[in-house]
């Protein structure tokens, strides 16, 4: 049994702890929080909930921690951090910052001899494994992803995060022409612009500068100043009521050729359509949570990503199941 414990309580932490439902070798021992915890109901009976000011006394009651918050201010304090104590897992993906966010964990846990785990999800994550997988059984061809359309929970906490927004949801939506140009196998050269736009929809403080807010928005590196950016401002009724749901999905595909002459063509496209972002998220996080677990108890440590961990170790099946129900 895989003892666990999440950081944040909201929607991936919840989803975290409805993962763990599913996946009967894992225990939720505990929950922190910066909220009070007596305001924070929880669904699993006997795991506790407690102040994140508490975490530390729970490092020989953790198997793994799972770090449920923002990539834009959270996870980089908090995964060095916590790497000190616990083996970790995160969902960073601000994929300009992945390198360096990987130097400061791998730094904590090679310190502290934990293992950890950054970017797990599905991009980056699933998403960033069939790139891999793609640009290796074809070196001569072009890569695309596109997100979409659906909500961002990253960007969409970027946008909470300005002063003044009072609560936010951010679509990427992917360009029509861009996507059928890629998929007709015409190997369209795209720049950022021309392959997503993004649409903001934002609740204002009462008062708040709606065009600083707007500004602060579309130039916003990492998220919007590479995108055609729509601000919209609505109340927080028509939030709860039109953008109440979560939903995303995407596509990477990879165009290539083989043979004499490069003649044949081919096209491989990994798709994603997901009801609910957080909760595949978070159902990815407890299986690299699993993963760590196994490095951990081998002796791996230091931090890791998705392109570091053999296949099995995601699964809860044996060696022998796996080769005899999957290869």
């Amino acid at each position: 049994m895989i003892r666990l414990g999440i950081c944040g309580y909201g929607n991936l932490g919840r989803g975290v702890e409805l993962a763990v439902r599913q996946n009967p070798d894992f225990q939720l021992v505990a929950v922190f929080t910066r909220r009070n915890p007596e305001n924070v109901k929880i669904l699993t009976e006997g795991a506790v909930v407690l102040p994140i000011s508490d975490i530390q006394s729970y490092t020989d009651k953790i198997d793994v921690l799972i770090l449920c918050g923002g990539s834009a201010t959270d996870l980089p304090v908090q995964g060095p951090e916590y790497a000190k104590y616990f083996n970790i897992v995160d969902s960073f993906d601000t994929h300009a910052h992945i390198p360096e966010h990987f130097r400061d964990v791998n730094e904590a846990a090679l310190a502290s001899g934990h293992t950890a785990v950054i970017s797990a999800g599905w991009d980056p994550g699933m998403f960033s494994l069939n790139r891999v997988y793609a640009d290796s059984i074809l070196p001569d061809g072009k890569a695309y992803t596109f997100w979409g359309k659906g909500v961002s929970q990253g960007h969409s906490d970027a946008i909470r995060r300005i002063p003044g927004v009072k609560d936010a949801r951010q679509y990427t939506v992917p360009i029509d022409a861009a996507l059928e140009a890629v998929r007709s196998g015409k190997d369209p050269e795209l720049t950022t612009r021309e392959k997503h736009t993004r649409e903001c929809f934002v609740v204002a403080e009462e008062g708040a500068d709606l065009e600083a807010i707007r500004q602060a928005i579309v130039t916003m590196p990492n998220y919007f100043d590479e995108y055609d950016t729509t601000v919209n401002f609505i109340t927080e009724e028509e939030l709860k009521r039109d953008h109440s749901g979560l939903p995303h999905g995407g596509s990477v595909i990879r165009t290539g050729k083989t043979g004499e002459g490069l003649a044949h063509r081919h096209v491989i496209e990994y798709k994603l359509t997901l009801d609910s972002n957080p909760e595949f998220t978070s159902s990815v996080l407890v299986c690299c949570a699993r993963a760590v677990y196994k490095m951990a108890q081998e002796g791996m440590r230091g931090c890791k990503t998705v392109l570091d961990i053999p296949p099995a170790y995601f699964s809860a099946k044996s060696p022998e199941e796996l080769r005899k129900t999957m290869l």
